[in-house]
C-alpha cells in the first residue's frame, strides 16, 4: 500500500514543478509508505510516491517507467489477478524487469491504454503520465477502496493525491469550508458523492477514470455494480448458496497475495468470522487475528471474537481502549482522516491497526458485506414501513391518520415508545425520503432547518442532503425491488465513507487492509441473488449465514448486527461532558456562524437530561469543530487537549 501525489500543468503555463512543493506533498503521506520513496519531475509534470512494500519488496520502486520510456506511473493498491495477467503479457512478448503488479499495469496500459483498467481485479488508484502526448490518466478501483483526490486549478493545472492533506501541502490553495457539502455531511455522516468538505477538492468517483489533457479533464465511468436481483431463474437456493460459498472462498484466497505476513481484524461478527474460517483453511500457519474493545460491557464483543479464535486456532491478539486514550487519539486521527470522523469506531479501528502492525503488514476485514448482502437493520425496517405504510394510507381516513401522528408526537420525548413509534409508518409520510433517508439520518432535513443559522439556511436553501442517493436511485431500473434500489444506493454512496475510514485509519498505522467481500466478481454475483438470500423476513445476510452453517459457531450465526458500539453518549454525560461545553457550545464554535446556538444548546441539554438518540449528533458537532481548528485555524494537534474533567475543575 502506498501514497501517491502529483502535479501537471498545461502547455500554456508549462514550467518545471518545484521539487520542494512535490516533496512537501509526498512527505505529507509518509505514514502511507515508510519503506521507500521516489519523485519524477520534468517540464510541466511532477509525480511523488511513498511505498509500503507488500509484493516484490526488492523491486517495484516508483515512479516506474515503461520499457519504451513513454509512460511513468505512480500506483497505490493491489491487483489480485496480477500473476495471471503477468503470465498472459509475458506470452505476448512483455519483458518484465520486476515481479510487481505496478509493472503489469504499465504493460497493459502500453498495449490498451484506458481500456486496460477493467481488466484489473483488485483495489487501486494510479496515475500514468504519457510523455509523448502530454496526458495524465487517473484511475480508481470499482468500489473506491483506494482513495484518490484532486484539485483542478483555474489555470488548468491538476493536483492529485491519496489524501487531501497532501494537496493542501502544496500551498497552491488555501483550505476553505465547502458549504455546499454541509447538508450532506450533517445528514449522512460524510459527503456522499465526489464533493469533499474542502472547497475545490474533489474525489475521483469509484469505478472511474479521468484523462487530463492540456488543462481539460474528462471523467468516464467504466463500471457499475449490477442493480438487480434474481437473475438466476430455475436455480435452487441451495445451488446459489453453494456457488456463493465457492466464490467467497476464492475471493479470500486471491486477497492473500503477499510477500509479507497477513492477519484478520476479528470483531466477533459474522463477516470477520467467515473470513477467519476460510483463511484458516487456506494457509499453513496459524492465522493472526486482532480485536479491540472498550471496558464498558455494551461495547465489548471480545467474548465472540475469542469464540471464533478458539474455534479456528488463531494466534489471537487484543487491545482495550480507555475513554482517555480514545479522546487523546481523536485530534491526530482527525488529521489523518482529513474530514470529520464519521464514526467513533474509527478510533478503535486505528488502535487495533496499531496492534496489528506489530505483527503483520496486511489485514483482511469484513467491510462491504452489509451493503452488498443487506446486513443493516434499516433495510428490514424500511421494507416493513413501506409495506404497512401503503396499506395504512390506503385504508385509514386521513383525519384518523393525522390524529395518530399527533398522539405519537405528544408522547414524552424520553419515552422509548415515542422514539420507536416515531420512526414507523404511523408517524412518517409514506415516501422514501421520510421512511429511509430522514429516518436514519444524523440530522434530518427538518432538524437541519433548525440547526443551521438563519443566514446559512438562506444560502443553502434548496440544497438536497440526499442528492447523491437520489442520483444513484435514478440509475436503477424502475422494475427493481426496493431492497435492490437501497443496496445499490448505499454501495454507490455510504459505502465510500466506510472504505475511506478503513483505508485512512489503517494507513495511519502503516498497515494495509483488504476487503474480500468487495472482490468485484463476488459482489456482482451477490447483487444478482434473489432477495430471500439477502433479507429473508427477519434474517439479514441470509446467504452468508447459510453458507457458514456448520462452519461457524452457532452463537456467531445467530447474532444480530451490532456494528462497533462506542459509548460516547455515556462519556458525554460523564467525565468528558466538558468537551461539549468547550467545542460544541463554546464561543469559537458560536463565532463561526454556522449553527444556531439555541438549537445546539437544547440538543446538549436534552442529552444531559437522559433523552436518548443524540449521541451521533453530538459526535458530529464535536468532530466538526475540532476538524475546523485543525485544518482552518491551523491549530497544532498537541494544543488540542481532550482530557477528562478533573474533580477540581468540575
Amino acid at each position: 500500500m502506498c501514497g501517491i501525489c502529483g502535479i501537471v500543468a498545461p502547455a500554456r503555463a508549462v514550467n518545471r514543478v518545484a521539487e520542494s512543493t512535490l516533496l512537501s506533498m509526498r512527505e505529507a503521506l509518509l505514514h502511507r509508505g515508510p519503506d521507500d520513496a521516489g519523485v519524477f519531475i520534468e517540464e510541466g509534470v511532477g509525480l511523488g510516491f511513498r511505498r509500503l512494500s507488500i509484493v516484490d519488496i526488492a523491486g517495484g520502486h516508483q515512479p516506474m517507467q515503461s520499457a519504451s520510456g513513454r509512460f511513468r506511473i505512480v500506483y497505490n493498491g493491489e491487483v489480485y489477478n496480477h500473476p495471471d495477467l503477468m503470465k498472459s503479457l509475458t506470452a505476448l512478448g512483455a519483458n518484465y524487469r520486476t515481479r510487481s503488479d505496478t509493472e503489469t499495469i504499465l504493460h497493459l496500459h502500453e498495449r490498451e491504454g484506458v481500456a486496460a483498467v477493467p481488466a484489473l481485479r483488485g483495489m487501486f488508484a494510479y496515475a500514468i503520465w504519457d510523455k509523448r502526448d502530454r496526458t495524465l490518466l487517473l484511475a480508481r478501483d470499482r468500489f473506491g477502496i483506494k482513495p484518490l483526490y484532486y484539485w483542478h486549478a483555474p489555470d488548468g493545472a491538476l493536483y492529485f493525491a491519496s489524501e487531501i492533506k497532501s494537496i493542501l501541502a502544496s500551498e497552491a490553495l488555501a483550505p476553505e469550508l465547502n458549504l455546499k457539502a454541509l447538508p450532506d455531511f450533517l445528514a449522512n455522516h460524510a459527503p456522499s458523492a465526489d464533493e469533499t468538505l474542502f472547497t475545490g477538492i474533489r474525489r475521483l468517483p469509484p469505478g472511474s477514470t479521468m484523462e487530463w489533457r492540456d488543462g481539460e479533464v474528462i471523467i468516464d465511468r467504466y463500471w457499475e455494480l449490477p442493480s438487480g436481483s434474481d437473475t438466476h431463474p430455475g436455480r435452487s437456493l441451495d445451488d446459489l448458496v453453494e456457488e456463493w460459498r465457492e466464490r467467497f472462498a476464492e475471493a479470500v484466497q486471491t486477497h492473500l497475495m503477499s510477500d509479507v505476513p497477513l492477519g484478520v481484524f476479528l470483531s466477533g461478527g459474522i463477516d470477520s468470522a467467515a473470513i477467519t474460517a476460510v483463511m484458516s483453511r487456506l494457509v499453513d500457519e496459524r492465522v493472526q487475528t486482532f480485536s479491540v474493545a472498550f471496558a464498558e460491557r455494551q461495547a465489548n464483543e471480545l467474548t465472540y471474537a475469542r469464540l471464533v479464535a478458539e474455534q479456528f486456532g488463531t494466534n489471537h491478539h487484543e487491545v482495550m481502549l480507555t475513554p482517555s486514550d480514545f479522546f487523546a487519539d481523536l485530534p491526530r486521527l482527525l488529521w489523518h482522516e482529513d474530514e470529520p470522523i464519521a464514526h467513533p469506531s474509527s478510533i478503535a479501528l486505528n488502535r487495533v491497526s496499531r496492534l496489528a502492525a506489530e505483527h503483520v503488514k496486511v489485514v483482511l476485514t469484513g467491510e462491504g458485506s452489509d451493503e452488498t448482502l443487506a446486513g443493516y437493520n434499516r433495510y428490514r425496517v424500511t421494507l416493513i414501513n413501506q409495506r404497512f405504510g401503503e396499506a395504512w394510507t390506503r385504508v385509514t381516513p386521513r383525519l384518523l391518520r393525522a390524529a395518530v401522528t399527533r398522539g405519537i408526537r405528544a408522547l414524552p420525548s424520553r419515552s422509548a415508545w415515542a422514539r420507536r413509534l416515531g420512526r414507523t409508518f404511523l408517524a412518517l409520510p409514506p415516501d422514501l425520503d421520510s421512511l429511509y433517508f430522514d429516518n436514519f439520518a444524523v440530522f434530518s432535513r427538518a432538524e437541519q432547518s433548525s440547526l443551521l443559522s438563519s443566514s446559512l439556511r438562506e444560502r443553502l436553501n434548496g440544497t438536497d442532503p440526499y442528492a447523491a442517493f437520489h442520483g444513484a436511485l435514478a440509475r436503477v431500473p424502475a422494475d427493481r425491488s426496493l431492497l435492490d434500489r437501497l443496496l445499490y444506493a448505499d454501495t454507490s454512496t455510504y459505502l465510500h465513507e466506510l472504505l475511506m475510514k478503513q483505508d485512512q485509519m489503517s494507513m495511519a498505522a502503516s498497515i494495509e487492509s483488504r476487503v474480500p467481500f468487495l472482490d468485484h466478481p463476488l459482489a456482482e454475483f451477490s447483487a444478482a441473488l434473489p432477495q430471500r438470500l439477502k433479507l429473508d423476513v427477519l434474517t439479514t445476510k441470509a446467504v452468508l449465514r447459510r453458507a457458514m452453517k456448520g462452519v461457524l459457531p452457532a452463537p456467531i450465526l445467530a447474532r444480530k448486527k451490532m456494528g462497533f458500539p462506542v459509548p460516547v453518549g455515556t462519556w458525554f454525560r460523564g467525565a468528558f461532558g466538558h468537551l461539549l461545553d468547550d467545542f460544541v457550545l463554546g464561543p469559537r464554535a458560536h463565532a463561526r456562524g454556522i449553527f444556531d446556538p439555541e438549537t445546539v444548546r437544547r440538543l446538549v441539554n436534552a442529552h444531559r437530561s437522559g433523552e436518548p438518540g443524540h449521541e451521533e449528533r453530538l459526535w458530529a458537532l464535536l468532530n466538526f469543530e475540532i476538524w475546523q481548528r485543525v485544518f482552518f485555524d491551523r491549530e497544532p494537534l498537541e494544543s488540542i487537549q481532550l482530557q477528562t474533567q478533573s474533580p477540581s475543575s468540575s
